[in-house]
């Protein structure tokens, strides 16, 4: 069953490859819509609705309705944009790119020598941001393996196209990181999936504790790398995308872990704050609580 999905998984990222960016997005901005008219019978609704409602309380119901419409929808999107961003010529997915603002902290950073790490959230459209990064620098990017070994090879060929090397989230992935900051070069990491239990601390991620990974801010500690925000923003009408860089919070490379776990959500906080419709709320980010800490899901 798992290889027939992953057969079906691939077959579909082909068939959406041949749409044009504008009728990509209309498809995934549907399937976003249907999710959202389902309401409580639509698991990524339910997700959705009840990240929104713990991190954006000072919201009206009005406001929150709206702001879980647009998620479903933003999240159709990312999910139909795959097509352009692993299966088009990287040229021509690259010019989609139409501005990119404060790449000069990645640049300083690499000039310092000690590498730099990027933090990734799942927010806008991350596969445009990993091709680019990967067009214009030596690229680390770790990344946590699909159960569909097909679509584990097509991520791995696609994501490779331009030079990215792929570390997997594990302890063979953690030591190719580590090598590649050492030789001063760059590497991405997603902060925002919940690690497991022994790999993670709580704190706070919008008011409300959630377990976090404590790899990132050891390596900030360890290495001495610059640590970099990034994200892609999907501009509206399909006119394409604008890449957003900023420094980090200074305290996430404290030897504190908890003081720079904290750092780092809120890193990626001040991101999603930015743009808050394109951040995949419909992920469980709260699912597992600290002792006596009530449900979510």
């Amino acid at each position: 069953m798992k290889s027939l999905k992953g057969i079906f998984a691939v077959l579909a990222l082909g068939v959406l490859a041949l749409l044009p960016l504008k009728y990509a997005q209309k498809f995934g901005a549907f399937l976003g819509s249907r999710m959202y008219q389902k309401g409580a019978k639509n698991k990524m609704y339910q997700h959705t609705k009840s990240n929104i409602e713990l991190c954006f309380s000072e919201l009206t119901e009005q406001e929150k309705q709206l702001l879980i419409k647009e998620s479903l929808e933003q999240t159709g999107q990312s999910v139909s944009e795959m097509g352009m961003s692993w299966l088009w010529p990287v040229n021509k997915t690259l010019k989609k790119i139409k501005k990119v603002n404060n790449e000069e902290v990645i640049t300083q950073g690499i000039e310092a020598g000690k590498g730099v790490i990027l933090i990734a959230p799942h927010l806008g459209n991350w596969e445009i941001l990993n091709l680019y990064l990967s067009n214009r620098y030596t690229f680390t990017a770790m990344y946590k393996p699909p159960k569909q070994k097909q679509l584990d090879e097509l991520i791995k060929r696609m994501r490779a196209r331009l030079g990215t090397d792929m570390a997997p989230a594990n302890v063979q992935g953690v030591r190719k990181v580590m090598k590649a900051l050492k030789r001063g070069e760059m590497v991405g990491i997603l902060p925002d999936q919940e690690p497991e239990i022994e790999g993670g601390i709580f704190v706070d991620f919008f008011n409300t504790p959630a377990l976090t990974m404590k790899l990132l801010p050891q390596l900030a500690a360890q290495t001495g790398a610059t640590v970099v925000c990034g994200y892609a923003k999907r501009l509206p009408n399909a006119e394409g995308f604008e890449i957003f860089f900023s420094e980090a919070d200074p305290e996430i490379a404290t030897k504190d872990i908890h003081v720079a776990a904290s750092a780092m959500n809120r890193s990626v906080e001040r991101c999603v704050k930015e743009l808050p419709s394109q951040y995949q709320w419909e992920y469980k980010r709260f699912n597992t609580r600290p002792e006596g800490g009530a449900k979510i899901y």
